[in-house]
């Protein structure tokens, strides 16, 4: 049986790029709670593109070191069905926030060149027992800003039993995400920056073509 690489589309601004990314089949959908991104969105303007999400499409919003207050007031606002947190969030952190607001949350690990694939591995046995709530990780590149890093690592730091459960970011776009696949079978991919014209603003057409690369990937030989 194919497996079909879930995917997710994140920094979301605009209600035509909403549109789009549900029209090419994604997932999931990301919304940036953390201000000095270019993509960030606020509470209101995110319960306004929320209102366009259909069924079994997965809302996610991102935070960078947010307090429990933070969030809380966000989920009041926009109902996000997911959280991310993508700074330097403690285990305990994580589980207490996600446990104020009710929401299982996925934890962004930063990818260095001094990470180990025994580093993931303990990082995700920390965090699966600090909370019930923790659903996954999400593999980015460490890079000195938070949010999206537009940069790929190493893909083969990521263990073999890992693999399959990880979603993979950073640096994906159509020219590689078919290659990101098969290399790494991966639960799922997130893009943002991949899919741009600018900063903050989606390409329908290149989230089109992202989305057959990645479906090109899935059909291939494992």
């Amino acid at each position: 049986m194919t497996q079909r690489t879930r995917i997710k589309i994140c920094g979301l601004t605009r209600p035509e790029d909403v549109d789009a990314a549900i029209a090419a089949g994604a997932d999931a959908v990301g919304f940036v709670f953390y201000r000095p991104s270019p993509r960030y969105v606020t509470p209101a303007l995110a319960a306004t593109l929320l209102a366009q999400v259909r069924p079994f499409v997965t809302a996610v919003g991102l935070f960078v070191n947010a307090s429990v207050e933070e969030v809380e007031q966000v989920v009041r606002q926009a109902p996000i069905a997911l959280l991310q947190f993508h700074g330097d969030e403690t285990p305990q952190h994580c589980a207490q926030t996600a446990a104020a607001v009710n929401r299982p949350f996925i934890r962004a690990l930063r990818i260095g060149r001094q990470t180990t694939g025994e580093d993931l591995l303990e990082c995700v046995k920390v965090y699966r027992a600090a909370s019930p709530l923790f659903a996954g990780v999400l593999l980015d590149t460490l890079v000195e800003e938070y949010g999206g890093s537009g940069k790929v690592f190493d893909w083969s730091l990521i263990p073999e039993e890992l693999a399959p459960q990880v979603v993979l970011s950073g640096g994906l776009s159509e020219h590689n995400a078919t290659d990101a696949v098969v290399l790494v079978r991966p639960f799922g991919v997130d893009i943002s920056s991949g899919v741009e014209s600018a900063k903050g603003i989606k390409d329908a057409a290149a989230i089109g073509r992202f989305m057959a690369a990645v479906r090109q990937g899935d059909a291939l030989p494992r």
